[in-house]
Formats: C-alpha cells, sequence, structure tokens
C-alpha cells in the first residue's frame, strides 16, 4: 500500500473520489458538494488556518486503486490545554491494515505538532459539520452530516479509539401536536401580552442578527469554554443562509419586546444536493434553486440551534415558539418531518426536552478518542 500526502490540485480530485468509490453501490450515501469539502482545506476560506494546520493523505493499493483517505488536523485554540488533535474527513475500505495506516499517519504527524491524543472523525471547523462517526440509524444523511458504512465503529473500536462522546438525531413529525406539557404551558404564555412569537422577515435581516447575537451570548455565556459571538459575525451567519432559509423555520421568542429566545430550522438541503452529483456550476445552481425554491423535492427540514436566555428557562418559552411555529408550518403543507440534530450525549437537559416533545431517536454518531499513551487514564467528555 502507498500513502500519499494531498499537495497537488490533482491529488485534492483524488481525495475526493475516494468516497465516491467507497459508496459507488450504496443507495443511501449523498455526495456531499465537492466545494464544501474543498473549501474545509482552503485557508482562503476556512477561518481556523489562522490558529491552526492540517494535513491530507490518500492511499492506493498494489495496484493504484483507490482505497483510503484521512486528514489530520489541529486547532490551537482548543488543543492548548488537552493537547488533543483531530482525526477526519476518514474513508476506508473494509480492511482494517489499510484504516491502521491512515490512522498511524495521522498519529505521527499530531505527536509530532506536540499532540498526546486525537479525536476522530472529526471536522477542521465547527462542530455542526462532519462531526462524529454513525453507528446506528444508517438513513438518509443530513446535509453537513457525516455518513459512513456500519463496518468503520469495527475499524475505529479494534485501533484502540474509545467513545468520548454521542451525538443523537431526532425525529419529530410536523403533523403531531405539541404534546400537552408544553401546549399548556405556551397556552398560559399566550394570555400574556408581553410575550410574543414572529418568524423572521427577510427585509429586517440585520435587525434579526442582533436578536440572535443577544440570545446566543446570553444562552451560552455559562458554559465552559464559551467564547461570546460578536455582532458582525451574527449578521455574517444569517447573510450566509440567506439563500437557503425559509424564513417561517426561523423564530424568535420576545418579552416586552426583547428577544428571549429563537429556534433556527432550515429546509434538507441533502434532498436537493443528492440530485447534483458534488457538483455546483451555473447550470447546478440553477438547478438547485429550482427546486429548492419551486417544486417540492423537499419536504424535510432539521433544526440547526436552539437557544432560551436563563431568566426565560422553565417559563414555558419552549412550547411557546414550538406552538407558534407549528400553526405556521402545518398549514404550509410542505415539510412532514424536521430532524433534530447534534444533541450531544453530555447535554441530559436538552436531551429530556427533545424527547419529552413524542421524538424518535433515529441516528446516533460517536466522537472517538485515542490516546497516544496507552497507560494514560481515560476520561469521557464532561456532563453539562
Amino acid at each position: 500500500m502507498q500513502i500519499i500526502e494531498v499537495d497537488t490540485p490533482a491529488l485534492e480530485e483524488a481525495f475526493i473520489q475516494v468516497a465516491v468509490t467507497i459508496y459507488a453501490k450504496d443507495p443511501i450515501w449523498v455526495r456531499p458538494w465537492d466545494h464544501d469539502i474543498k473549501e474545509v482545506f482552503d485557508p482562503q476560506k476556512n477561518k481556523k488556518f489562522r490558529h491552526g494546520s492540517c494535513i491530507r493523505w490518500i492511499l492506493k493499493d498494489e495496484e493504484g486503486n483507490l482505497i483510503g483517505r484521512v486528514a489530520a488536523f489541529i486547532n490551537k485554540r482548543t488543543a492548548s490545554d488537552n493537547k488533543t488533535g483531530g482525526l477526519g474527513f476518514f474513508e476506508c475500505i473494509n480492511d482494517q491494515k489499510a484504516a491502521n495506516l491512515l490512522m498511524d499517519t495521522s498519529k505521527n504527524w499530531l505527536q509530532n505538532q506536540g499532540m498526546e491524543a486525537m479525536d476522530g472523525p472529526i471536522n477542521f471547523g465547527d462542530r455542526d459539520k462532519w462531526w462524529g462517526l454513525l453507528v446506528d440509524g444508517f438513513i438518509h444523511p443530513t446535509y453537513g452530516m457525516n455518513f459512513n458504512p456500519p463496518y468503520y465503529q469495527q475499524l475505529f473500536e479494534n485501533y484502540g479509539f474509545r467513545n468520548y462522546f454521542e451525538q443523537y438525531v431526532y425525529r419529530y413529525m410536523v403533523s403531531q401536536a405539541v404534546p400537552e406539557k408544553f401546549g399548556a404551558k405556551a397556552d398560559r404564555l399566550s394570555k400574556d401580552p408581553r410575550y410574543r412569537f414572529d418568524y423572521l422577515q427577510k427585509k429586517d435581516l440585520d435587525l434579526y442578527a442582533t436578536y440572535f447575537h443577544e440570545v446566543y451570548n446570553a444562552a451560552w455565556g455559562g458554559h465552559v469554554g464559551f467564547k461570546p459571538m460578536a455582532l458582525e459575525q451574527a449578521k455574517k451567519v444569517l447573510k450566509t443562509i440567506k439563500p437557503i432559509m425559509d424564513p417561517k423555520l426561523i423564530w424568535f421568542g420576545f418579552y416586552d419586546d426583547k428577544p428571549i429566545s429563537f429556534f433556527v430550522m432550515l429546509p434538507e438541503l441533502n434532498q436537493v444536493v443528492s440530485k447534483l452529483n458534488g457538483q455546483f456550476g451555473w447550470w447546478q445552481k440553477l438547478k438547485f434553486i429550482y427546486l429548492l425554491k419551486f417544486t417540492k423535492t423537499v419536504n424535510k427540514m432539521y433544526g440547526v440551534i436552539f437557544g432560551v436566555i436563563p431568566e426565560f428557562k422553565g417559563k414555558g418559552v419552549v412550547g411557546g415558539i414550538i406552538k407558534a411555529a407549528e400553526k405556521v408550518i402545518q398549514p404550509m403543507n410542505k415539510y412532514q418531518e424536521m430532524q433534530m440534530n447534534w444533541i450531544g450525549s453530555f447535554n441530559p437537559k436538552m436531551i429530556g426536552i427533545v424527547e419529552s416533545l413524542n421524538t424518535e431517536k433515529v441516528k446516533t454518531l460517536v466522537t472517538y478518542r485515542y490516546l497516544f499513551d496507552r497507560n494514560a487514564p481515560f476520561v469521557p467528555h464532561p456532563t453539562i
């Protein structure tokens, strides 16, 4: 076997092609947009390069056939305390020796950078994309989420990776009524004129960015390692999703006209991406917009982020915002289900809220950790 560092445009294309080869006969896999993958490794597009570095390899067999790929990376801001790097974008045939070579190569590079452990499979970026190994629920992948064959779990665990934490995906059927527990609280809020819930208005995007900015920083301000979001960053987030957003899926809660909560949902783009074969040229862009905006191709949505400022937790705001959204989304007769992504096993409070909505857990992904010193104590992710 031959492992080759990706350092030319041709090898970058080979890196993309590995996945196409691995999933050639898989009817469920959705080929991501090529540019989505390439941008992760582009210093001009990925801000993580400001404080980190990465490297990629492809793996060929004796005949020169593509049989695997992997990337290793370091985010110096998050690696400084626990000296943990990352392994991601792993693809491999069902061969433990091939997998071990990819993982050993990543490990050796990370060790030379001063790391003492590696997490994987993760992203050289934020957790909202390409994070975790799918171990249960091998169904249609949501946009930006990892999908892999079931045998990958054995490849990782045989190598020595251990479960650091899990991420769950829950399915909520739009046609069902909001459970009484939430409905009753929502009804009480509806009788108080100080509360109101509205969906985003595109013409006032900057205004809603300020709402998002205020709630986000207040809702997560007490978490360990939290870094406040700047207002300009919030504006950039909404501007980025503007072309694909359905404003009626993005909701805000207010008390005395001050923002206290938000619930951001987006159309499930993979229902369209699946028809574009990884390409996004001018023709694919036209086709994408047509399928997204003018057909019934997309009948699913996914929850991106939910937040309530601390002083309003437990007061029925969750039920209020869901009930308000239900009254608008159900009559649209467009979306059949919502997937609530990225519910961490370390966050039992959020798990409790989601499960009380009569949801069904449909996917489990695992973020693994491998300690280079096999005698060092393994500590799972702390509960928040």
